[in-house]
């Protein structure tokens, strides 16, 4: 069977190319399939999203019976699913799919799998691709071990029935979720810990539901803080005290980093599924509001900084940009704090719409709307923190917003799917200061120009296209007492690929990527071992990569000496389990990348 697989898999790039972005789409899949009208069969628990657990708060009568979950999607060709089967689906879906693909299946960093797509592909070619993935960012879920054959077997047959429709969850939801374990009052009032908090990192647990705080000096776990599925983000306060984490489920978690033990004081669900927190920078108003954006359902809403109290909440939900068709799933992706004005700037993907939200009179809340492109995913600032720069991955291109001037400066073609993270910052020699974007899609690297006024020349334009490793980027990292440009490519299908890192020497760019063996020196012999996420200490002298292994397999972070490419530590801890996201205190508090 696998040799047929990999046959299909191939026979299906030749004949459509467009395959390569997701695996699974049509040459004119840019636009998302209508959605279906849900049946019986498809609303209430069927996307009881926490894995493992019911909706919170649902009631009997929203709940699937079993017999109804039997028959979903069925139709003349299309697999039927038992109860335990949809279930096992559901869960699978949210962890691994949802991210790119969206709740409701309309596509967004990977391409619609709608039932009218996925049909017409078959069962065979389906499992091929969730299989061996795609070089163009789609993973390898099968050859990776990450789902075992009967699994993938289960995803295709999943895909090819109706996408269930998730209930809302609006402030009732909300506060019956939130939770203020230590009220502000009685929380320390000067730091009661010796940690150097500057240099600690927050570092992702993803399948275990936790962060893991390691300080960047002595290398040691501080302490393992729960936290909801699969952690996103992390995000400093303005004051650097509170650590604000959002998991895949929603779930919030704030967490003071001034306890004798760094621990949470307050949580709270926001959704279903989310990605995004942020907390208010503005002059006078530093850590007294946090927002977060949902991806189910679509909506983001604005918090209490000390406790996580919901105050307001705000649907996404409209018209896309440009043709001016209703979405029913706009999801928030990036979300930032301009430093020029008492603004979140919010980032919409499906709409392509930015939002310029100001918090000073919630009750009179204004929104500068700014027409961008599609679908808006992750991004930065340049180096003057004026400029937001955000992929729009559809695409092909970055965004530019002018958070001074509250306008879009400029929309620049880049490479296939850009996945910048927060981008990486840097001047060079011969363009002056830089902004640079990796791709899930390509191995390009692009550098675009961000100075308009000593550099009008080059502002906002690609100034240099670099040679990557190839496609399934997701993160690019510098710092400014650096002179190395580091780029992952951890969903690239590839072993060899998706095992090293690849780095530039900023002072000469024409020079050939050097690959160093970032899995090899962390001493993991077995699983994926993927490298992701390049974050650099306080200082800019070491980078931290996490090698990311399956929960039931050994995982590390890699610690290398920035100056002299070379290995420096490795930090294995059982507690470690299936390392991600790293987010130094510091580099995030200042927008140092």
């Amino acid at each position: 069977m696998t040799a047929k697989l990999r046959l299909l898999a191939l026979a299906a790039g030749l004949a459509a190319p467009a395959l390569l972005a997701t695996g699974i789409l049509t040459a004119n899949a840019q636009q998302a399939a209508p959605a279906a009208p849900p049946s019986a069969a498809t609303t209430g628990d069927a996307h009881a999203l926490t894995p493992g657990n019911k909706y919170e708060g649902q009631s009997k009568g929203d709940q699937i019976s079993k017999e109804a979950m039997s028959q979903v999607g069925a139709a003349p060709g299309v697999p039927t699913l038992t109860a335990a089967e949809f279930d096992e689906a559901k869960t699978i879906y949210f962890q691994r799919c949802a991210g790119c693909h969206g709740v409701l299946r309309k596509g967004a960093t990977g391409k619609p799998l709608t039932p009218n797509i996925t049909r017409d592909r078959g069962l065979e070619t389906l499992k091929a691709f969730i299989t061996y993935g795609s070089a163009a960012g789609m993973p390898n879920w099968g050859t990776s071990g990450e789902l075992t054959e009967a699994q993938v077997d289960l995803m295709a047959r999943y895909i090819m029935n109706e996408p269930p429709q998730p209930p809302e969850f609006g402030m009732k939801e909300m506060k019956a979720t939130w939770k203020v374990i230590v009220p502000p009052e009685k929380r320390p009032t000067k730091k009661m810990n010796n940690i150097d908090i500057e240099n600690l990192f927050s570092v992702t647990l993803r399948d275990s539901g936790e962060v893991a705080l390691i300080d960047g000096g002595t290398y040691e776990i501080v302490n393992i803080v729960k936290t909801g599925y699969a952690v996103h983000i992390s995000r400093i306060s303005a004051s650097g005290r509170y650590l604000y984490v959002i998991g895949r489920d929603a779930k919030i978690n704030l967490i003071d980093l001034w306890m004798e033990k760094p621990d949470n004081v307050a949580e709270i669900r926001v959704g279903l599924e989310a990605r995004s927190v942020e907390t208010s920078k503005y002059k006078g108003w530093e850590d007294k509001l946090a927002i977060a954006g949902s991806y189910w359902p679509p909506q983001y809403v604005i918090m209490k900084g000390d406790t996580l109290e919901p105050l307001k909440i705000q649907s996404t939900r409209g018209m896309v940009y440009d043709e001016q068709e209703f979405h029913p799933e706009p999801r928030v992706a990036s979300i930032v704090a301009s430093h020029f004005h008492p603004e979140f700037v919010v980032n919409i993907k499906e709409t392509g719409k930015i939002q310029l939200v100001n918090y000073q009179d919630l009750k009179n809340l204004k929104v500068t709307e700014i027409e961008a492109e599609r679908f808006l995913h992750d991004g930065g600032f340049d180096m003057s923190g004026r400029y937001f720069l955000v992929a729009a991955n559809a695409r092909n291109r970055v965004a530019v917003v002018d958070t001074k001037e509250d306008k879009l400066a400029a929309l620049i073609d880049v490479g296939a799917t850009p996945h910048p993270g927060r981008g990486a910052n840097f001047t060079h020699k011969k363009f002056g200061p830089v902004w640079a974007t990796s791709h899930l899609g390509g191995e390009e690297i692009v550098l675009i120009g961000t100075d308009p006024e000593k550099h009008k020349d080059n502002a906002w334009k690609v100034v240099q296209k670099l040679e990557g490793q190839g496609g399934g980027s997701l993160f690019i990292k510098t710092h400014p007492k650096s002179r190395n440009l580091w780029v992952d490519t951890p969903l690239n299908n590839e072993a060899a690929v998706s095992t090293t890192v690849a780095v530039f020497d900023l002072d000469n760019l024409d020079k050939p990527k050097a690959v160093l063996p970032i899995a090899e020196w962390a001493g993991i012999k077995d699983g994926a071992r993927r490298v992701v996420q390049p974050e650099y200490n306080k200082q800019g002298t070491e980078v931290w990569f996490s090698v990311w292994n399956a929960k039931n397999q050994e995982s590390a972070i890699v610690v290398v000496d920035d100056k002299t490419r070379t290995l420096k530590k490795v930090i294995k801890d059982p507690r470690l389990i299936t390392p991600t996201g790293k987010f130094n205190v510091h580099n995030t508090q200042k927008d140092v990348y």
